[in-house]
């Protein structure tokens, strides 16, 4: 009898926990889908009408740039600056539609992911043959500018393995050729070459070594390399991961960079190395850096969490609680949750801190969270797209978990899901 009732209260709050997190995702899809994947963006300040005022002073539009970033208050209106598409944003949602599509089967989420990979593909960066991404608006910052002409390897890749994602589930050659093509503009990127590994460049005018980036990289080489068999993918992405797991610190963290200017440690930098890292390791079949993973992965848990589920955004401080903290920390613990159960329960505490915390009525997270205050700025991809597919991810680790604890899910899925697949339809009519 005890036994029974203490499942029946484990269950009933596995299924609420469920409930919560659909909600969750279902408010910032709707508040997405509503503003035609168009929002801000925490760098957008350049789009100003006051950067001509800067007389193309680069620490003058720095100066600009950040306070616009910085301030508490949305001042965008004020400066002229209006919501824009998002590249990285739409590959974001691609992710999410896609694991909605693999988890409930409903041919909606497989479309909407189909319309946003289309609309990747018409808005390329036309500056290049291959398949590379940038942003709508020029950023500068102390490691040099970029224009949003100019594609980067972080938005090349994050895109990238949605490509990758529709291929792994259609099979339909298309994506995988997308995926390729984003694959050889990272080839010909510049590569500083050391004595211990190769490191991909972060943009493509001039070498520019930081570590997600160039994880990021090979993450995306050893995937597509997985299925094409590409042997120049496989070299260039090791070497790459040599390069990023030598210079990993004895306690598992990575420098941002390894440049004097770079030596800082922050949450969700960490996140896209763990993710890179696990790509790479299922993609090759040595398990090869498999150690540098167990141990960044252990440094990330007991370092950037408060006990209630809070996201620290350094190592070495709280503030500011900034939603990409949030987004990407419930993704990469989805992402380990079935090596390490532990991750899902953090993943879903972090997941629960976030949602009541940083949600606002209307569907949208909030961009900030300081001591004595609230940024409540609606960016799109950094914190409504990254969440939603993140909160996708967590929502179809549930799912699995649900089904193995009951025998058959009782909150979602494909055939026991009830609530999620009646939420499904109803939105969809």
């Amino acid at each position: 009898m005890i036994a029974s009732m203490s499942e029946s209260k484990a269950n009933g709050k596995s299924a609420s926990s469920v409930s919560e997190v659909e909600r969750s995702l279902h408010a910032v899809q709707d508040w997405i889908e509503k503003h035609d994947y168009r929002g801000y963006e925490p760098f957008d300040g350049l789009s100003s009408w006051a950067r001509p005022l800067m007389a193309g002073n680069l620490f003058a539009e720095r100066l600009l740039m950040q306070l616009i970033r910085q301030s508490p208050v949305n001042l965008r209106p004020v400066f002229g600056i209006s919501p824009k598409d998002s590249t990285k944003g739409r590959g974001y949602m691609a992710r999410g539609y896609l694991i909605l599509y693999q988890t409930t089967k409903r041919q909606e989420y497989l479309d909407q992911a189909v319309a946003c990979l289309k609309w990747l593909d018409e808005h390329k960066a036309a500056r290049f043959k291959n398949h590379s991404w940038s942003n709508h608006f020029d950023f500068v910052s102390r490691g040099g500018g970029y224009t949003k002409d100019d594609p980067i390897i972080v938005w090349t890749v994050l895109i990238g393995h949605a490509y990758v994602d529709a291929f792994e589930i259609t099979k339909q050659p298309w994506y995988l050729e997308i995926a390729e093509s984003a694959c050889n503009w990272i080839m010909a990127l510049p590569r500083e070459k050391t004595s211990a590994g190769t490191c991909l460049s972060y943009i493509a005018s001039h070498q520019s070594s930081i570590h997600n980036s160039n994880m990021l990289g090979a993450a995306l080489l050893a995937r597509t390399a997985r299925h094409d068999g590409n042997k120049e993918y496989f070299a260039v992405a090791r070497s790459a991961m040599e390069y990023s797991c030598s210079r990993q610190l004895p306690d598992g963290a990575w420098w941002y960079g390894e440049a004097e200017k770079y030596q800082w440690v922050d949450n969700f930098h960490t996140g896209y190395n763990l993710d890179s890292l696990k790509y790479y390791v299922e993609s090759v079949s040595d398990g090869e850096f498999k150690t540098q993973l167990e141990k960044g992965l252990q440094y990330y848990k007991k370092t950037f969490f408060e006990p209630d589920g809070c996201p620290r955004y350094y190592n070495v401080k709280k503030y500011p609680v900034d939603i990409q903290c949030s987004a990407q920390a419930i993704d990469t613990l989805a992402e380990f949750s079935d090596d390490h159960p532990d991750c899902l329960d953090l993943a879903l505490k972090v997941a629960h801190w976030t949602i009541h915390n940083m949600q606002d009525r209307a569907g949208y997270f909030y961009y900030r969270q300081y001591p004595m205050m609230k940024a409540k700025t609606p960016m799109l991809h950094w914190g409504q797209a990254t969440m939603f597919k993140a909160l996708a991810l967590l929502l179809q680790k549930l799912s699995v978990k649900n089904r193995k604890v009951d025998g058959a899910s009782t909150a979602i899925g494909t055939e026991g899901a009830p609530a999620f697949a009646a939420s499904a339809q109803g939105r969809a009519g």
